[in-house]
């Protein structure tokens, strides 16, 4: 079974492509935000969410069509987060030819990183995650974290 490293990364700056503008992709998109990464929406529809923060965000901007093939050439990173397999399975394929760590959203077996669920309190940051298995347990765990912070910060 592999595990996996929790790492903090200076997000300050890093593009981030995302596909698909879901609620699993708006989730993701809003949390990056936080922390200062430019975020590439990719979809050809997109959740009115993302519509609003993209017009609160300088840092996000909105692309309304699919994937094409070949289209990534400068991201950092990768959300492959679209409703359709086949597309999250190219998009996977793609990044793992140019060496940028992808996360595929429906398929744990082909994600370089989770997303974590954060709580973040002042300077304090704590990534949570059940190695991809346990969602609800992770938000749980996450949702009580963010209550001690609140209490001890």
């Amino acid at each position: 079974m592999e595990t996996y490293f929790p790492i903090f990364i200076n997000m300050e700056g890093k593009k981030i492509q995302v596909f698909g503008g879901g609620k699993i992709a708006a989730r993701r998109v809003l949390t990056l935000l936080q922390f200062g990464a430019r975020v590439q929406v990719t979809a050809p529809e997109i959740s009115e969410t993302l519509k609003q923060a993209a017009e609160q965000e300088g840092f996000l901007t909105l692309e309304y069509r699919d994937y094409q093939t070949g289209e990534l050439q400068d991201a950092d990173f990768v959300l492959a987060a679209t409703c359709d397999d086949k597309v999250n399975e190219m998009i996977f394929q793609e990044c793992r030819h140019k060496e940028i760590p992808v996360n595929v959203a429906s398929d744990q077996e082909k994600c370089d990183f989770y997303f974590p669920g954060v709580a973040k309190h002042g300077e304090i940051t704590v990534g949570v995650t059940a190695g991809g298995k346990n969602h609800k347990k992770a938000a749980e765990v996450t949702e009580n974290i963010r209550e001690l912070l609140k209490k001890i910060c």
